[in-house]
C-alpha cells in the first residue's frame, strides 16, 4: 500500500491520502500497459507512479501515470485515477492546471463508473475526445501498439 504524499497547488501545499488498492492495481495496469507500448527509441519516457512533474511555477502534481518528453521533462500524457473521497482534486483542480499548462493528453481514469475520459490538448484548452467503457479500447496515437482493454483495466 502506498503512503501518504504531497501536492503542491499554486504554492500552497495538500497532503493526499494513500490510494486504496483497487486504485494502485488500476495504476499497475495502466504502467504495465504504456510501458509495454512505449517503443525502446521514443523520445519520451514513462516516470514511475506518482513522480513529482511541475506543471507551472509553484505547481507540482504527482500523477498516477506521467509520460515525460525525455529532452525537457515536460509531460506529455498525464494519468489521473480518481478516488472517490477526493475526486474534486483530480476532475476539477488538477485537470485545470493540465489544461492551463497546455498537456497535450490527459486520461481521467474513473473506478466509480469503470470509465476513462480522455481529453486531447485544443486551441481552447483540453477537448473531450472520448468516453470509453466496458469492451472500448483505450488507445493513443503516439503510441501505436497501445490497446488496453477497458474492462481489463478495471477487472475485480
Amino acid at each position: 500500500m502506498s503512503s501518504h504524499y504531497e501536492e503542491t497547488f499554486e504554492g500552497e501545499t495538500f497532503l493526499r491520502l494513500p490510494p486504496g488498492q483497487r486504485h494502485e492495481v488500476i495504476c499497475a495496469r495502466l504502467h504495465n500497459a504504456v510501458r509495454r507500448a512505449l517503443a525502446p527509441t521514443a523520445p519520451a519516457q514513462l516516470a514511475p507512479t506518482r513522480t513529482i512533474v511541475q506543471v507551472s511555477a509553484g505547481t507540482f502534481t504527482r500523477p498516477d501515470l506521467a509520460l515525460v518528453i525525455a529532452a525537457n521533462a515536460k509531460p506529455f500524457l498525464i494519468a489521473e485515477i480518481v478516488e472517490a473521497g477526493d475526486h474534486h482534486s483530480d476532475t476539477v483542480i488538477k485537470k485545470q492546471f493540465y489544461e492551463d499548462a497546455r498537456v497535450p493528453r490527459l486520461w481521467m481514469v474513473d473506478p466509480r463508473y469503470n470509465n476513462v475520459e480522455v481529453y486531447h490538448a485544443g486551441p481552447h484548452g483540453l477537448a473531450l475526445r472520448h468516453i470509453l467503457a466496458g469492451e472500448e479500447f483505450l488507445t493513443e496515437a503516439s503510441l501505436p501498439s497501445l490497446k488496453l482493454a477497458v474492462k481489463e483495466l478495471f477487472a475485480e
